[in-house]
């Protein structure tokens, strides 16, 4: 049986390693659009719907989703950040010259 999507402008993307939505037909994750409303310059979301040239309920879709799934978007953060140490792609900021 499958899930029922709520979301007009959300859907899964074959082939992602993420579980999370992404704008349909699009490259784009959710959490992409939610992450430019908050945060110390919080962008309203007419102007995140104007940067990504996507409709205004795109971004309120997003915004729903996101809060709603918040454990699994940490999930999936974790497991990148996870796989970046793994791999040894964090290096440490190299020291300022004298």
């Amino acid at each position: 049986m499958a899930i029922q999507n709520p979301y007009k402008f959300l859907a899964p993307r074959p082939g992602s390693r993420y579980k999370q939505l992404f704008l349909r037909e699009r490259k784009i994750r959710a959490e992409v659009l939610y992450r430019a409303t908050v945060g110390p310059e919080p962008r309203t979301g007419q102007e995140v719907a104007g940067d990504f040239g996507v409709p205004l309920e795109a971004v309120q879709e997003a915004i729903d989703y996101c809060t709603r799934n918040q454990a699994l978007l940490d999930q999936e953060r974790r497991a990148v950040l996870d796989d970046i140490h793994s791999r040894g792609l964090v290096k440490p900021w190299p020291a300022p010259a004298n």
